[in-house]
């Protein structure tokens, strides 16, 4: 009979803790590690991981799966990452809490601040809950490809507790306040992982509307934090208004982060426009709180926080041209036969785009910031190729230009605009963004953007980046990347029982070859409910992924196996025997 489940023999294994690596096997039996070392005993499966890296799974914090959770079991595409655990509810979106009169309000939220299509939520969320503790029962029903863990989105909670005034904006009472810091407890006692809330103005519905958590003041704030205090438990996420003071956004995250007494992640990112020195006074004050004893992280993209146009995603230069609009709902080789048509072409050309949404407006006027993309993906294009650039070394209007390209490839072409963290042409602020102690790579945003953004890739991207391709002065040490990936995230959320490979912990790893490690160009699917669109973006060199000892993705391609489940709240590492 064999000894153990699963035994990967021979790799180069990375305790996921900035550890010098070596050469061991590892073994695993009842969905832990087992052993680290020379294994000498048999097992019902083996890993020829040879010539490879053996690392933890990874960790990503920042996820909107709140909806695909509950209608699918595969989390794709994080769980084709590397990754092992996501946490998701955050930017103060979700669906839980939620009163039935209420789905509708939160389903548009969802739809502007997310790019989850309304069809896709209607159809696809089943709605078997009311408080947040049966969204967790409701969760802990179904099984994954990966473990899922769950934040209180303020949003929700807000709609949940003063029904329509919060949607309008109107403050709330002291007995909302009362309400809000109770339920927040009961959260958290019942499961969540933290509250999360968002102070970005671009979080809007589609018709334009500003989510209902948006303007909150300060005292809603804190009955968030002390809701957390509370429960003694949990993390509080933020996103600070991007376009705000960096120095008056960290004063209040400071403080709440004093009157919770809990650790508090936040997005940190290098703006396109605006204080050319936020992102750097921020991190200044970072060090500071540090200092102080304070427990802030500053979640940060490893690379362009960009979207992309095109003519079968979210967004492209024409979406909202009243002409385009008439068409929009043909598919796409229609579309593309009508917009070949030089009158209808002449006529669209003539036209501006309209829409309620001046968030909407923006996104596509600024196509022209746009670089087309082709068979790989570059994440650090040369300004000298943006489009706007190119259509005026052709004598070309930048519209014209881009409708041109836009109709390649059957209308499948894609233009990526790299907008944060891009503003010097290079990634030497995501760099120094990386290099802080309490910077932990975040923002990778799974089960969202279906039709604009497909960042889960980030894990991936990372390692190849900033651990295998970049120059050596900018060089992130191989084990240094991999914690970046996995203790410290999962030490972030509370996860303390993954994220690192030691005996007794749980067994979820990658098997990486790292020297094939990449991203590939998105591509568009259309396998969401009701038939809706998403991005996909594969990636090679993951010869095997595993989850609590099981087998979930062998060169890509998923085995079947769904041991992923609900994560109730934080984790305790189990006592290791000396």
């Amino acid at each position: 009979m064999a000894e153990f489940d699963l035994i990967i023999r021979g790799g180069t294994v990375h305790d996921g803790l900035g550890g010098a690596p070596r050469v061991a096997d590892v073994a695993v039996k009842d969905g832990r590690i087992a052993a680290i070392g020379d294994v000498s005993g048999s097992a019902l499966e083996e890993i020829d991981a040879r010539g490879r890296i053996v690392t933890p799974g990874f960790v990503d914090v920042h996820t909107h799966y709140d909806g695909q959770a509950t209608w699918e079991h595969r989390l794709a595409p994080s769980s084709g990452h590397g990754v092992t655990s996501v946490v998701m509810g955050n930017c103060g979106v979700g669906f839980a809490p939620c009163k039935p009169e209420q789905r509708d309000i939160l389903v548009k939220v969802m739809e502007g601040v997310e790019d989850v299509p309304e069809v896709v939520m209607t159809e696809g969320l089943p709605w078997n809950w009311e408080t947040f503790p049966q969204y967790l029962d409701a969760l802990e029903q179904r099984a994954f490809d990966i473990d899922v863990a769950a934040q209180l989105p303020h949003s929700a909670l807000r709609v949940f507790v003063m029904g329509d005034r919060a949607a309008g904006h109107e403050p709330p009472s002291a007995e909302d306040l009362a309400r809000m810091r109770a339920l927040t407890t009961e959260a958290i006692q019942a499961g969540a992982l933290g509250v999360s809330t968002s102070r970005n103005l671009l979080h809007r519905t589609k018709a334009g509307e500003l989510a209902p958590s948006l303007f909150s003041e300060e005292d809603e704030l804190h009955a968030l934090a002390e809701g957390l205090k509370d429960a003694g438990k949990g993390v509080f996420q933020i996103i600070p208004a991007p376009m705000g003071d960096a120095e008056t956004e960290f004063a209040l995250m400071r403080r709440l982060a004093e009157r919770s007494g809990r650790p508090l992640s936040y997005s940190l990112i290098q703006m396109p426009t605006g204080d050319e020195n936020a992102w750097r006074t921020s991190l200044n004050r970072l060090t500071e709180a540090a200092n102080d004893g304070l427990e802030i992280r500053a979640q940060v993209a490893p690379r362009p926080v960009g979207m992309f146009y095109g003519l079968d995603l979210s967004f492209h230069p024409f979406a909202f041209h009243p002409s385009y609009k008439a068409i929009a709902h043909l598919p796409l080789s229609e579309r593309v036969a009508r917009m070949k048509d030089p009158h209808f072409r002449a006529q669209l050309l003539h036209e501006q785009p309209e829409d309620t949404n001046p968030v909407n407006l923006k996104t596509v006027k600024a196509f022209q910031y746009c670089y087309v993309w082709g068979d790989d993906p570059n994440y650090e294009p040369d300004r000298a190729d943006r489009i706007d650039r190119r259509a005026k070394a052709a004598g070309l209007s930048v519209e014209e230009y881009a409708y041109d390209l836009l109709l390649a490839n059957d209308g499948k072409a894609i233009f990526y605009q790299p907008g944060a963290n891009y503003r010097d042409g290079n990634l030497n602020a995501v760099r120094e963004m990386l290099g802080h102690p309490r910077a932990v790579v975040g923002l990778a945003d799974g089960g969202a953007h279906y039709g604009m953004i497909c960042d889960a890739s980030f894990p991936t991207y990372f390692l190849a980046r900033w651990a295998r391709d970049a120059e050596p002065s900018q060089r992130i040490p191989l084990p240094q990347a991999i914690a970046a990936l996995t203790s410290e995230p999962a030490r972030l959320a509370g996860l303390n029982d993954r994220g690192r490979l030691a005996v007794g912990l749980k067994a979820d790893l990658n098997v990486i070859d790292l020297d094939r490690l990449k991203v590939h160009v998105p591509h568009v699917v259309h396998d969401l409910p009701a038939g809706g669109r998403r991005m996909r973006q594969l990636a090679d060199g993951y010869v095997a992924t595993i989850v609590s000892g099981k087998v979930t993705y062998r060169n890509g391609e998923h085995t079947g196996a769904l041991p992923g489940r609900l994560v109730r709240g934080p984790q305790e590492a189990p006592r290791i025997a000396a």
